[in-house]
């Protein structure tokens, strides 16, 4: 532990001496700045509460969502205990990804969770098994022990359109234009861009920007 300790102030001199940033254990940078690597949403909500809040707005038909998948599920995990994760699937006005995000909405209201959602990205990526209608759709989930006709059903009620219209604002308000775009506390808008070249950047973003919240 001791040479631990002497190897890490070891690195800060270097660091100061050099003027680069230093990345501490946990990952997080000291040098990341806002309108670069993540941009402030002027008119979102904050997140309640003490803990943490992160969405990933997200498509099943976005390869690049696919990709970042286990990046993801990898960072909640080490997370779960301080943050509140969740999805919106977007939709962009286009058709096909409209009906899965329909779906998704659907399955979460009936309580299907990150197997069905997990099972969906390996049926399309990895499969390349492409489905085209909600009865399609139905079909996929009834894997997940609920009825066809049910979902079918469900998928048409009030509440799964009122929800996809507040979610779909959710989008506009936060400013998303890209998957997978990540919004953390309502504030914080962290996509892909040149300063933010890869998912890893992406996530360490992220934790900058949680401890600089609880600071």
């Amino acid at each position: 532990m001791k040479k631990i300790f002497i190897h890490f102030v070891l690195l800060m001199a270097a660091a100061l001496l050099l003027n680069v940033p230093v990345h501490a254990q946990s990952g997080s940078s000291v040098a990341y700045q806002e309108g670069l690597h993540y941009f402030l949403i002027e008119e979102g909500t904050p997140a309640p509460g003490d803990s943490a809040e992160l969405i990933e707005a997200f498509s099943y038909m976005c390869s690049h969502c696919n990709t970042f998948e286990p990046y993801i599920i990898n960072w909640t995990m080490r997370n779960a205990d301080n943050v509140k994760f969740s999805r919106i699937p977007v939709v962009f006005g286009r058709k096909a990804w409209e009906i899965y995000a329909r779906a998704y909405v659907t399955a979460q209201m009936m309580g299907l969770g990150d197997d069905a959602h997990a099972a969906m990205m390996d049926k399309l990526w990895k499969e390349k098994a492409v489905m085209r209608s909600m009865d399609d759709l139905a079909a996929f989930y009834s894997d997940f022990g609920v009825d066809s006709k049910t979902f079918l059903a469900t998928s048409k009620s009030f509440a799964v359109d009122a929800r996809m219209r507040k979610e779909q604002r959710l989008v506009q308000t936060y400013g998303v234009s890209a998957t997978p775009t990540l919004v953390l506390n309502g504030k914080y808008r962290i996509a892909g861009n040149a300063a933010v070249p890869s998912f890893d950047v992406m996530l360490d973003v992220v934790d900058y920007l949680i401890a600089a919240e609880a600071e």
